[in-house]
């Protein structure tokens, strides 16, 4: 609508593109190009389970309508098979986060900042990858690192920071008491993210999933073991709903 208003595209040529499927039939992959307009963001790439060539197929299927582009999990092959095709070198991968960015449209910043608060260094993939996933679309984020129950004072310096947020995340394995803590000093809501840190008894991160399903302290929502990238789109729909009504 905006090209027709300035001039670069006539009517038949909207009309033709509107016509159009919402979707990019690759073979193994119906793209989905209409997310950006239903969401806000287009859609993800999520990695494990598909090929290198596969990833790279989607990827380039995204980037050619001039979207940022995002791709969570994947290993360093995918990336460096990504980069030897030439097409894409802006584009960055975060080790520790497991992800690849390709930045093509700079967004307006959010208003306020989205806080991702870590238990322990251990739990940083989760938050780095909750971090890179908000900033891609458009958060400004502060991460606030290693404040776990073992050490109470580490995160008590932070809560009035905290407390100027619309909503924060909180990423915890071992037993996952933080979010419950948290939740109890703070009046915003609280994206409590469980990990797979943790000795045995933590079966791979349900012992901390069930305790934030379970805690006492209000305003508390859980998502799935490990999910920084769905706590990161929860906590931007909530900032940027708070922005366009401010």
């Amino acid at each position: 609508m905006e090209q027709v208003k300035g001039g670069q595209v006539d009517i038949d040529q909207a009309m033709e593109r509107l016509r159009s499927l919402p979707y990019e039939d690759l073979g193994f992959a119906r793209v989905d190009h209409h997310r950006q307009l239903r969401k806000g963001f287009p859609e993800v790439i999520f990695c494990p389970g598909k090929t290198n060539e596969q990833i790279v197929r989607i990827f380039e299927s995204l980037a050619s309508r001039g979207n940022n582009v995002l791709a969570t999990r994947a290993r360093a092959e995918a990336f460096e098979a990504l980069a030897g095709t030439g097409k894409f070198p802006a584009a960055r991968y975060d080790e520790l986060a497991r992800t690849i960015v390709l930045e093509q449209k700079e967004l307006p910043p959010s208003k306020s900042v989205l806080p991702i608060v870590t238990a322990g260094t251990a739990d940083l993939p989760v938050a780095m990858e909750a971090k890179i996933t908000a900033e891609i679309m458009g958060q400004r984020t502060e991460l606030v690192c290693d404040v776990g129950v073992a050490g109470l004072h580490r995160l008590l310096g932070s809560v009035p920071r905290l407390n100027e947020a619309n909503v924060l995340i909180v990423v915890a394995g071992m037993e996952g008491a933080l979010a419950s803590v948290v939740g109890g000093l703070v009046s915003c809501p609280v994206i409590a993210v469980p990990t797979s840190v943790g000795y045995g008894a933590n079966f791979q991160g349900l012992a901390a999933l069930l305790t934030m399903l379970n805690s006492c302290a209000s305003g508390i929502t859980v998502v799935n073991i490990d999910n920084g990238f769905s706590a990161a789109v929860t906590a931007t729909m909530i900032n940027r709903k708070i922005d366009k009504a401010g």
